[in-house]
């Protein structure tokens, strides 16, 4: 064997070896990172299932419940002054309950027995978990569920997030969120003591030995996880107070019920702009606000706050001098142009502001509450 033969079967070897030994550690590390993957594969499930320590539920579902202050109107008594006549007086009361922020659009869930009142006179004002209040609107409500639909123009809303009770079982903690006998939020714990499954006339009911005392009606029922998973209802009770039985509307039926009533509310309004405006300008206006005497439009005195013109950035001073395409003459091509929408539709409103003009998307809301003053 020549020399040069020799030295490449001396030196094969160590490159043979050096490839096995490279192969080996490079499948040492393939093996390392796939169980590398696996393992935070199993913390993260781990993490999405452990559940929240109770501080937490609530804390997530808190911010979501509100508290609703309505004025009920109903009949006191009743004198006969003749054979074919008769007098009704009227008698008001307050009434205090609880109800559910169920989108980030303005819309609250609660019980109709809490907003209810005589000739539908409907007036309520809600209290948000953070300190803010705000007149609410009763857009939508059904008597068979006791179930009704407000509405807030306000931003920077929570809504809660919805749980499915099918998956409850008795024995389940529960919480319930409301706002019982004006002493602010509170919240009590129990388990979910039966539950009564659909029929073709009712819904189903939960059970529960959570404490529901006079105001928590239309308040969160949630589970352990935050999530809403009924509306609190009714109490059982032959002595009128908390007796460890209480019900619930199920968050299914009740969410269902939502999205109908919401859906009728909204065909059945016109969209609202939330603006107050003064006279139309003339040359001789104009001339006085601005110091030309070309800007034709209506001048915004004020806005609703959280309304449908704020939210697209119109304020106090400007002037709406186009609506859709169409300019503005006076107040006749603003208000024309916003009923032919419906809520939640959006519309092109020019503006002048600072010597320009500015195009706003502006999405109409819902119409401003207003509270009546005893």
């Amino acid at each position: 064997m020549s020399s040069t033969g020799n030295l490449l079967k001396y030196i094969s070897w160590p490159v043979v070896c050096g490839i096995l030994l490279g192969l080996v550690i490079l499948q040492y590390r393939q093996i390392q990172q796939i169980s590398n993957q696996s393992l935070l594969a199993e913390i993260n499930e781990s993490t999405i299932t452990t559940p929240l320590s109770f501080s937490e539920a609530i804390a997530l579902a808190a911010p979501a419940v509100v508290a609703i202050n309505a004025t009920n109107v109903n009949v006191e008594s009743i004198e006969r002054t003749s054979e074919d006549r008769v007098n009704l007086y009227l008698g008001e009361r307050a009434s205090l309950g609880s109800g559910v922020v169920v989108s980030e659009d303005g819309f609250i869930l609660t019980n109709l027995h809490v907003v209810d009142t005589l000739f539908d006179a409907f007036d309520a004002q809600v209290t948000l978990n953070d300190g803010r209040k705000i007149s609410a609107m009763v857009v939508a409500w059904d008597e068979k569920s006791d179930l009704a639909v407000l509405h807030i123009n306000m931003d920077n809303l929570t809504p809660i997030q919805i749980g499915d009770e099918t998956s409850l079982e008795v024995g389940d903690i529960v919480f319930a969120i409301g706002y019982p006998r004006n002493i602010g939020q509170s919240v009590s714990q129990g388990i979910i003591s039966a539950l009564t499954e659909n029929s073709e006339n009712t819904p189903g009911i939960i059970q529960t030995d959570a404490a529901i005392n006079p105001g928590n009606s239309g308040g969160a029922l949630i589970n352990s996880r935050g999530e809403l998973v009924g509306i609190n209802s009714s109490i059982f009770s032959e002595s009128g107070n908390f007796e460890g039985i209480g019900f619930a509307t199920p968050s299914s039926y009740a969410i269902a019920a939502f999205q109908e009533m919401a859906n009728q509310a909204v065909e059945a309004n016109t969209g609202y702009l939330g603006v107050i405006t003064g006279g139309a300008l003339n040359a001789q206006s104009s001339q006085l606000f601005f110091g030309v005497d070309n800007i034709r439009g209506m001048l915004v005195e004020s806005v609703d706050e959280g309304g449908a013109a704020q939210r697209a950035g119109i304020q106090p001073g400007d002037v709406i001098t186009m609506v859709e395409g169409t300019s503005v003459l006076d107040g006749q091509n603003i208000m024309m142009a916003v009923r032919n929408k419906n809520p939640g539709d959006s519309i092109n409103i020019q503006i002048y502001r600072d010597e320009q003009k500015f195009v706003l998307p502006t999405t109409l809301g819902f119409g401003q509450a207003i509270i009546i003053e005893p």
